[in-house]
């Protein structure tokens, strides 16, 4: 059995099938599991039959608990963080509580799991030995600034967007980048309806304009050659 103070867990990102055994194991053994929603980390532990205490981690009360979870390891408790899909301080909360992990000296360790922007980058077909992970985009300020940085960008770029923003966003693409430059755009990775559509901007712009927009969205943009 695993003994350390702090897990870090990844949890699917669609498949429930994709859960690693040593994360239920971990799961189902640790003082606390600290989730970002905690009704849908709920529904993802009794599909598992797992039965952990749970108290909310998210972006509205990561500073205000951070030093009472601190507090609680060094006497002790052990936790596990998740988030709702995926790793945890990847776009989500968790990075506040992985910084005073390394700076308080408290053991920690990573049980790995999905990142649905590595598996867009695979699906894409784009080059993979060097790229840029932007994370969520700006929503308005500086966002054209944002993309006019990837003009001359040899690395492949990768980010998320929403789903009511996403044929804006590819619209300010072709604008500011060429109706030519090649994207790749994935939805709804491991789940039912996962779909990629590649090609040129222009291409993937008229799909899009004309497409029914659900799921979760991952924009991938090849490099300048």
């Amino acid at each position: 059995m695993e003994n350390h103070s702090l897990y870090f867990i990844g949890t699917p990102i669609g498949n429930l099938a994709d859960m690693s055994e040593r994360a239920k194991e971990v799961l189902s053994s640790v003082d606390i599991v600290l989730a970002e929603d905690t009704r849908n980390s709920g529904i993802l532990l009794k599909h598992f039959n797992i039965s952990a205490k749970m108290e909310s981690f998210h972006a509205h009360n990561e500073h205000k608990v951070l030093g009472r979870i601190i507090e609680r390891i060094k006497n002790g408790e052990t936790f596990a963080l998740i988030s709702d899909a995926g790793m945890p301080a990847i776009s989500d909360p968790g990075y506040l509580l992985l910084r005073a992990a390394v700076s308080e000296k408290i053991d920690f360790t990573i049980i790995p799991g999905p990142a649905a922007f590595l598996a867009a980058l695979l699906l894409s077909g784009f080059p993979t030995d060097k790229f840029i992970y932007e994370g969520f985009i700006p929503h308005k300020k500086g966002r054209q600034t944002f993309i006019e940085a990837w003009k001359d960008k040899k690395r492949t770029v990768v980010f998320y967007e929403s789903p009511h923003r996403i044929v804006k966003c590819l619209e300010q693409m072709k604008e500011i980048l060429g109706a030519e430059r090649e994207v790749a755009v994935v939805r709804e990775i491991t789940k039912k309806f996962e779909e990629t559509v590649r090609g040129s901007l222009d291409e993937v712009c008229e799909i899009f304009q004309t497409k029914t927009i659900k799921g979760e969205f991952v924009v991938v943009l090849k490099g300048v050659e």
